[in-house]
């Protein structure tokens, strides 16, 4: 199996796009898996909490308001994104696996494990950026 991993970084109107492409060759054939978006690199917007005990997210898992994990409309599921209180600095890193938020206006949805992580409950300011594995 060959692996090669391309990043490439454009700059537009201060926002970052980077694209992360795996070639695979199996059997002769080569596919191209694009890892996702990584727009979340420099987002920032508003965080709201959610979770709801034991409703499945849309990567299939049960919701767990306990654990650190998030919902973002675009990012990939698995994707860690470091999410920072833009009122008191305070960080925590969470896992994507749900889509959402569908207000306008926010950009990430939160487990109450990781609000209370950040010190806040119900929306605050946040930045997003993605964390490092």
């Amino acid at each position: 199996m060959t692996r090669l991993v391309l990043s490439m970084n454009y700059t537009n109107y201060e926002r970052i796009v980077r694209i992360i492409g795996i070639v695979t060759t199996i059997c002769g054939t080569a596919m191209l898996f694009v890892a996702g978006s990584s727009r979340a690199l420099a987002e920032s917007g508003m965080a709201s909490v959610y979770a709801y005990s034991g409703s499945k997210t849309a990567s299939g898992e049960r919701a767990n308001p306990g654990g650190l994990t998030a919902a973002h409309r675009t990012l990939a599921f698995g994707t860690h994104v470091r999410v920072t209180n833009r009122h008191n600095g305070r960080s925590v890193t969470v896992r994507i696996n749900d889509r959402g938020p569908f207000v306008r206006g926010r950009v990430i949805d939160i487990t109450p494990a990781a609000a209370s992580a950040l010190g806040f409950s119900g929306l605050a300011p946040v930045k997003l950026e993605l964390a490092q594995n």
